[in-house]
């Protein structure tokens, strides 16, 4: 600021004190004082809003020179900075957000907060805030503080988006408006949260965690532990879960079980007919009793003496018993068939418990043994499938319930049955009862279901056994048993179907059911829906009444897998001479067979628009998996096991899954195993046919299974042939010429022209009738000699026969040489003569007249010009060659070329 000083001369400067100030001061009169003082640089409030320095005048001093200049006493200068509004309110985060429970009103949700970088109050201050969405029920006050004006709806709305600003004092707004969010949530209820009703399973996908992101809601409640169940309910699929659909023989094959079973509830069958009459289930060979039937099992089936060590197993599905004293239920039982009414054994329920009677027959010991066996399960009659397995060891006879062992409750002795001469039946469903009665007839009628009932004499089953032959195939499973937090307590029932899980930190709870999963490991499962149950039980700490967590209802849906189409391949038709057939080892019947399965895919495209579905790409991939059967049928009449059979070596089916039966109508194969191991063992069968009035013609169809039938191969058909030969036998007398015999054989019959030998269809092998070595040795050395000399003898005769016999020249165009030892040859039995009227029986008879009368004149000629006389005879082993098609493929490997 500008200030004068009225010394006695002349003011020439001032001077300010101070560090860097960013003024000046300037003289603008000497004589008077007068000064200004201004700053050097724009100055910014923000940066500093007040100055205060000192200042001082100097004068001109005495003289020219301005020596001994003189100053004035300081002053003290305060300057005030005055503020621009030259700034914008800004707020200080970029997004608010916040939650609030549905139904209340709020004082206060949340406060936004805004700054102002100028420096005076007027324009650095907030005073006021607005919120500049429309239609909203909030309200903010001039402190920020933002209120809903109205109860929330959590069903109304979940979220609102809020946008806000801010004003200075003066009334300058903020540049961006900032974004609140508040969240609605429901009324707090403890539950479990974060997952879905529906998940998705696809065949091979192996574990998938069920819960990924649950967790559970406490709303603040003081939870001291917490009980969780998780069940995977599966009692409405087949057996009570996901199992194998492979017969019993197969399953027993696969899990190692004891060889010898008796099925007791088989198939319906021509050898198998007990079981015709009783209510089935034919996909899952499941028989319903509804306590009207019974089944008789034929004697022999079930050896009369079980020694002391024997297995009873059976599939039950069975539910309370109507009446107060419920009667007997028989599952199965022997007793005597007339006179008297005595049970030898049996297996039974009684009042939902299960009952084992055994009683001995009386020997040197008359004493009291152990008769009766009780157990008390809850499970006989809860109306599930169950797996029984009854291991009798006697005296001790153990139960197996779904691969757990329980010991009988009771035991009760009896004396042991005196020996009659009195047949015995053996019956399944009811109790046969002989004597005390007017007529024999059923009694005790079981009512329920049953499956695989079977029983073992002289061998009892190992426990691994009975776990495998009633193992689920799906069930829970936890990914990452280590990394389960402390404290966490965790339990499986045997079938894996029920996770109980217990621990006092909530979050630790929360990732263990996270890591809780589903797995079906079975190539082709049942697509359907499992149903899941999740329960929880809370303790809290110290108070009586403790929060509820509500179950969870949730289903697994198990997508249906990519059927495979199981496709047969090989050689369909063959022929081979007669002697493979009668030889000790046959023929290979399928040497070249192949078993390939395949599924057929679309593929899927996002990028595909509607109307492009239809041309989607099929993908054919090759799969592997196994085959539980194949079966190699006679077509046509049955094999004649006096002349013709179907074998196999036993070494074939070791170390494989597979075993074999035999029978005049094929041959059937089975068990669980690759489709290389079948292919393997069908490689090795084995086809022998040794007799003369025997067919010669064979028709075999193979058809393979998996899973017990559900997916079948193609019926692939083979057809052989058995080969018979003509023996062609050339007597000579003592004085015979080879010369004589060579120009003989020139002149063919017209039966041998009559049939087209294609390339190694005709072997030459030696008759019955066969020279001496050194004969053949001397014929063979001068049938050569002989021919080459004939070679032009042969074109001067040809020749003339030619101009003389005109029509006798398509008899000479196929000139053969022969060897005269006894010589056999083959001919195609399949081939077809060309005369359509005649049938082939009378054409072969007047081909075989045209040879003799062709044959006979040949001879006349030759004996009016070489004096010499030949015996043919030909021999017709079989007359049925004639009718053989001639599309069969021809052994050539006797051929001596």
């Amino acid at each position: 600021m500008p200030s004068s000083c009225n010394f006695s001369g002349e003011i020439c400067a001032f001077k300010i004190h101070g560090q860097e100030m960013p003024f000046e001061a300037v003289v603008l009169n000497k004589t008077s004082g007068e000064g200004l003082l201004r700053a050097k640089s724009p100055i910014d409030c923000e940066l500093q809003k007040e100055y205060t320095f000192i200042i001082q005048a100097y004068d001109c001093g005495s003289g020219p020179s301005g020596t001994n200049w003189k100053k004035s006493h300081k002053a003290v200068v305060h300057i005030q900075v005055k503020d621009v509004n030259e700034f914008s309110p800004a707020f200080k985060e970029s997004i608010y957000k916040a939650s609030v429970t549905e139904g209340k009103i709020y004082d206060s949700i949340l406060q936004v907060e805004a700054t102002d970088e100028d420096c005076s109050p007027q324009y650095s201050q907030i005073c006021n805030y607005e919120i500049v969405t429309t239609g909203v029920p909030f309200a903010i006050d001039r402190n920020g503080n933002i209120r809903n004006t109205e109860k929330l709806s959590y069903d109304k709305q979940h979220q609102y988006e809020i946008m806000v600003t801010a004003f200075d004092c003066g009334q300058k707004h903020a540049t961006e408006d900032v974004l609140v969010r508040v969240n609605v949530k429901p009324v707090c209820k403890p539950g479990w949260e974060d997952w879905n009703k529906r998940i998705e399973y696809r065949p091979g996908s192996g574990s998938i965690p069920l819960f990924p992101s649950i967790h559970l809601e406490t709303c603040d409640g003081p939870v001291s532990s917490i009980h969780t169940t998780i069940e995977l309910q599966t009692s409405y699929i087949r057996k009570g879960c996901d199992r194998e659909t492979y017969s019993e023989k197969s399953l027993q094959k696969l899990c190692g079980a004891s060889s010898g079973a008796i099925d007791l509830l088989p198939s319906p069958s021509t050898t198998t007919n007990w079981t015709a009459g009783l209510l089935m289930d034919s996909n899952d060979m499941i028989f319903k009793f509804d306590g009207k039937q019974g089944a008789k099992i034929p004697d022999g089936i079930v050896p009369k003496n079980l020694t002391d060590q024997f297995t009873i197993t059976l599939w039950m599905k069975h539910g309370p018993s109507p009446g107060l004293r419920a009667e007997k239920e028989t599952i199965l039982c022997n007793s005597d068939k007339t006179e008297m009414n005595r049970h030898h054994y049996a297996l039974y329920v009684h009042n939902c418990r299960l009952v084992f009677l055994l009683r001995k027959d009386f020997d040197q010991a008359d004493t009291f043994r152990p008769a009766e066996f009780h157990w008390k399960l809850d499970q006989i009659c809860d109306k599930e499938w169950h797996y029984y397995v009854v291991n009798v060891e006697f005296p001790v006879v153990t139960l197996y319930m779904d691969g757990t062992t329980y010991e009988p409750y009771l035991v009760t002795n009896d004396w042991p049955i005196h020996p009659s001469h009195i047949a015995m039946q053996l019956t399944v469903g009811a109790c046969w009862q002989g004597g005390e009665v007017t007529k024999p007839r059923f009694a005790q009628y079981f009512h329920g279901s049953l499956a695989s009932l079977t029983i073992r004499p002289g061998k009892i089953e190992s426990q691994k056994v009975i776990s495998c032959l009633q193992a689920c195939k799906e069930g829970l499973d936890i990914n990452s048993l280590e990394s389960l937090g402390q404290g966490i307590k965790y339990h499986f029932n045997p079938s894996q179907s029920v996770l109980v899980m217990e621990g006092d930190d909530i979050e630790n709870i929360n990732q263990a059911l996270q890591k809780v999963s589903y797995i079906n490991s079975r190539q082709f499962p049942t697509a359907g829906v499992r149903r899941l149950k999740v329960s929880s039980e809370v303790q809290c700490f110290g108070e009586d009444v403790c929060i509820s967590i509500p179950d969870i209802d949730a289903y697994v849906m198990v997508f249906q897998a990519n059927e495979p189409k199981i496709t047969i391949t090989g050689m369909d038709h063959f022929a081979r001479p007669a002697a493979q057939f009668e030889s000790e080892r046959g023929v290979i019947l399928l040497p070249d067979i192949r078993i390939v399965s395949t599924v057929t895919k679309m593929e899927h495209s996002v990028d595909l628009r509607e109307h492009d579905r239809a041309n989607k790409q099929v993908i054919v991939e090759e799969m592997l998996h196994n085959l539980d059967f194949c079966d190699v049928l006679v077509i046509g009449a049955e094999l004649d096991p006096e002349q013709e059979c179907l074998e196999l070596d036993n070494g074939e089916l070791q170390g494989k899954h597979l075993d074999a039966t035999n029978s005049t109508a094929g041959y059937s194969i089975y068990g669980v195993d690759s489709m290389f191991s079948y292919e393997q063992v069908l490689r090795q069968l084995r086809y022998r046919n040794w007799g003369t009035s025997s067919t010669s013609d064979r028709k075999f169809r193979v058809k393979c299974s998996e899973l017990n039938g559900r997916y079948t191969s193609n019926e692939f058909n083979l057809e052989v042939s058995k080969e018979f030969s003509l023996e062609v036998n050339i007597l000579h007398s003592s004085n015979s010429n080879f010369m004589d015999h060579v120009n003989h054989m020139i002149f063919q019959p017209k039966f041998l022209q009559s049939v087209q030998h294609p390339e190694g269809s005709v072997s030459a092998v030696h008759s019955s009738v066969v020279p001496s070595v050194a004969t053949i040795v001397i014929i063979i050395c001068v049938s050569i000699l002989v021919l080459v000399v004939m070679l032009g003898v042969l074109r001067l005769r040809s020749a003339r026969q030619h101009s003389s016999l005109g029509g006798h020249q398509g008899t000479k165009d196929n000139e053969m040489d022969w060897d005269d030892s006894a010589l056999t040859i083959t001919v195609n039995p399949m081939e077809k003569y060309e005369k359509p009227h005649p049938t082939e029986e009378e054409s072969g008879e007047e081909d075989i007249d045209d040879e003799e009368e062709d044959t006979t004149s040949a001879e006349s000629d030759d004996s009016e010009e070489e004096e010499e006389e030949e015996e043919v005879i030909v021999q017709r082993e079989d007359k049925q060659n004639a009718t053989r098609q001639e599309q069969l493929e021809w052994d050539d490997s006797t051929l001596p070329y």
